[in-house]
């Protein structure tokens, strides 16, 4: 998709006769509940033998009870964002950045430490991941600044410095918390929505290869990291250790076939496979529905990501339509990422499945997210 074309379509002046669509996409709504009440089927089902264990054996709903609540609070916030003008957004992008940063800095004050990451805060009794808000406030902030740059971002003191200055403002509290999955994440999304922006190829190119030398050097500091790359290589060289969550996921989507062996039968969910739940849970679908049934989310993934870029295409402005663009290039990279991961073409990243994996602020910053893009098409130009 040329970004010629996609910014073509965001004429800030509309011409008067252009019509406007009274109601929110459908097609784009349907997939998004059609994915989530998948992900909810699926996260009972893989979820089901840890919440026993964890309650010793006397509820099998635990996780799916916490994702339904969230999912809940996700699709009142959808409806609600749906129908708030772009506007907003455009007002809120400068403030919730600053937000978002004294967020992420009070986590590394006050962050409550999970699974050995400090990342979260607690709230009211209530946690949540402060990198998931700045998620979504760097593409808000990304898509006011291409709007003010307008044709200037194709010169390298707005392409480059006026986005990446932004960037990092983000990015250095994400590194201080050692949170390299999130860096890794907004840094795709940022490289996209710039390149959408105008900024020119042979800068983005630039900055990748600066990127892959701060990774080598971040993953050569810090020693998880660097033992998640190995683990990757060589997962049977320590199947005990390192490599055991790999090896463990690999089994379930092999084990699954063409068919599956049915739901709810996986045997890799019976504390096999770490985390069955969460980042690998793409791995209990494919053990439990079988190659077909895999393939079938994955096509549901691919058109709901095809439709929200159609939707960006539509947008009557460029606010909106680099809005819609880096939302969609959000869930289009997350699922990217966590698919290779799961089948190892990449190495561990511990980022989530959109829809599926458990984790409360994920699912409901994501729905609300959507909710954003359904509030676009009820502008889009044509039908």
């Amino acid at each position: 998709m040329a970004r010629k074309q996609l910014l073509s379509y965001a004429k800030e002046d509309r011409a008067s006769g252009q019509r406007r669509a009274a109601s929110v996409d459908i097609p784009f709504l349907l997939l998004v509940l059609l994915l989530l009440g998948v992900g909810l089927v699926m996260l009972y089902s893989a979820s089901s033998a840890q919440s026993e264990y964890d309650t010793n054996y006397a509820i099998s709903t635990r996780y799916l009870q916490k994702q339904a609540v969230c999912a809940g609070l996700g699709l009142i916030c959808m409806v609600a964002f749906s129908r708030l003008p772009t506007q907003f957004w455009e007002r809120m992008a400068w403030p919730m950045y600053g937000i978002s940063i004294v967020l992420l800095l009070l986590v590394l004050v006050a962050g409550e430490s999970v699974n050995g990451a400090r990342r979260w805060i607690n709230v009211a009794g209530i946690q949540f991941q402060p990198s998931e808000v700045a998620k979504f406030t760097m593409i808000v902030l990304f898509a006011r600044l291409t709007k003010g740059f307008g044709q200037s971002a194709k010169q390298f003191r707005y392409g480059v410095m006026g986005f990446g200055m932004a960037l990092m403002g983000i990015l250095i509290p994400l590194a201080l918390e050692k949170h390299l999955s999130a860096i890794l994440l907004m840094g795709m999304v940022a490289v996209v929505m710039m390149f959408i922006a105008g900024t020119r190829a042979r800068w983005l190119l630039a900055g990748a290869g600066a990127a892959v030398l701060f990774v080598l050097v971040y993953i050569s500091l810090m020693g998880y990291a660097g033992d998640r790359v190995t683990a990757w290589l060589h997962p049977e060289q320590d199947p005990g250790d390192t490599g055991y969550q790999i090896l463990q996921s690999l089994y379930a989507i092999g084990s699954g076939g063409v068919f599956g062996l049915g739901f709810g039968k996986s045997h890799q969910k019976y504390l096999y496979l770490p985390f069955q739940y969460n980042d690998y849970i793409f791995a209990i679908v494919c053990e439990e529905l079988g190659l077909v049934g895999a393939l079938l989310i994955m096509l549901v993934f691919i058109a709901m990501i095809l439709r929200g870029y159609w939707i960006a295409l539509r947008a009557t402005d460029r606010f909106s339509t680099m809005l819609a663009a880096g939302l969609t290039t959000l869930i289009a990279v997350q699922t990217v990422l966590n698919l290779g991961v799961v089948t190892n073409l990449l190495p561990s990243t511990g980022i989530a499945l959109p829809f599926f994996s458990y984790g409360g602020t994920a699912l409901a910053v994501n729905l609300g997210e959507m909710g954003i893009v359904l509030g676009i098409s009820r502008q889009r130009r044509g039908r």
